[in-house]
């Protein structure tokens, strides 16, 4: 892999030069997936108008914080370990301060009461926040406090805790609905969420079931929510649901994420709507690629764009940039992210630069 000479950090710190602070979750140490190669968490600037990425600087270092989530007010980052049985008691969620430069100071540390904690969401006032644990059907919910702190707020116990596989927490945008993505039950969980007690409730209709052998992973809502989208592990599809006045989903249709010709092993990963609602993005382990589709706004259907090389191998996490002109992959098993300009007209992805070097990167944060 050829990796493309990137800014040193103080090239990006440069005042005028428009930029936004990246965080970049990492894995540490080799697990039976994944041969971690990284320190911790880092902190990388991106280039607002270039798009480029400054070098990586560790700023936590961490075991395996392979999910991480800045808070809605800038504040605080929160981070998981995700640590197995044999690595202690629990997985954990860690709570960091946001200095002036971006640079974090750790404020505390809580269990996540299950193993393999794999995602963070906020609910919309930022005063709460729920962590999956992908081994144990597991999910947590957490108060903030003034300074960002977590205490306990509730503990989610999914059936058959033994194959059940949470992995991802997604919150309507009028704050009373969540959404739990099981890939082991292959089920979306359905709760209402009363803010103002923190806490979670099954609705009377308490899931949907997806297709047999999908695994939803990742949850995606239409720009206007009529309509979401779940990325299915195990089959590499992503699967359209209408959702009703009672925020309930009802399966529409499900679409492949690889292209007809292709045939080998793949799983997918993440799933994120363009700021635009116009594009859904969808990231392919294997084919390792991203998928780009154009969103008919009336019905919630996709239409294909293309598949773009990720010129890396196994991409996890990607994210797009606040302003929807980039969109960055973090390809895990080949240390780097790689870096595209989205055609905002057609939502078509053009290779920008060569890769960026980064040690077993999973997830990609943008923060103001």
């Amino acid at each position: 892999m050829k990796f493309l000479p990137v800014f040193l950090f103080s090239l990006l710190s440069i005042p005028g030069l428009s930029q936004n602070p990246v965080y970049i979750g990492t894995y540490t140490k080799t697990e039976g997936h994944v041969d971690g190669k990284a320190e911790g968490i880092y902190l990388m600037q991106q280039n607002a108008e270039t798009g480029d990425l400054s070098e990586p600087v560790c700023v936590a270092e961490v075991i395996n914080p392979s999910f991480v989530k800045a808070s809605n007010d800038g504040k605080n980052l929160y981070a998981v370990s995700e640590l197995g049985s044999g690595d202690g008691e629990s997985g954990y969620i860690y709570s960091f301060s946001r200095k002036e430069n971006n640079y974090l100071e750790e404020i505390g540390k809580i269990s996540t009461e299950s193993f393999a904690p794999c995602h963070i969401a906020f609910d919309k006032t930022g005063k709460y926040v729920f962590v999956s644990n992908y081994v144990g059907g597991v999910v947590m919910l957490y108060e903030r406090d003034e300074h960002g702190k977590l205490q306990k707020k509730q503990k989610i116990e999914l059936e058959n805790p033994e194959t059940s596989h949470p992995h991802s927490v997604s919150i309507s945008a009028d704050n009373q609905f969540a959404y739990i993505n099981d890939l082991g039950n292959n089920k979306v969980w359905l709760y209402n969420f009363d803010a103002k007690a923190g806490k979670l409730t099954p609705r009377a209709k308490p899931y949907v079931e997806l297709e047999e052998g999908a695994g939803p992973r990742h949850f995606s809502f239409s720009r206007d929510e009529k309509f979401a989208y779940t990325i299915n592990e195990l089959n590499s599809t992503i699967s359209l649901f209408e959702r009703d006045q009672e925020a309930g989903l009802t399966l529409i249709e499900s679409y492949p994420s690889l292209p007809e010709n292709f045939d080998e092993k793949n799983s997918t990963a993440d799933i994120h709507l363009h700021p635009t609602g116009n594009f859904i993005y969808a990231s392919n382990r294997g084919h390792n690629s991203i998928a780009a589709f154009r969103v008919d706004r009336e019905t919630g259907k996709l239409a294909v764009i293309g598949h773009y090389s990720t010129q890396g191998e196994f991409p996890r996490n990607f994210a797009i940039s606040p302003d929807g002109s980039f969109l960055y992959a973090a390809n895990q098993n080949s240390d780097n992210i790689s870096i595209f300009r989205i055609n905002k007209m057609n939502g078509e992805l053009i290779p920008h630069l060569e890769s960026v070097e980064v040690k077993t990167p999973v997830c990609i944060e943008f923060s103001e």
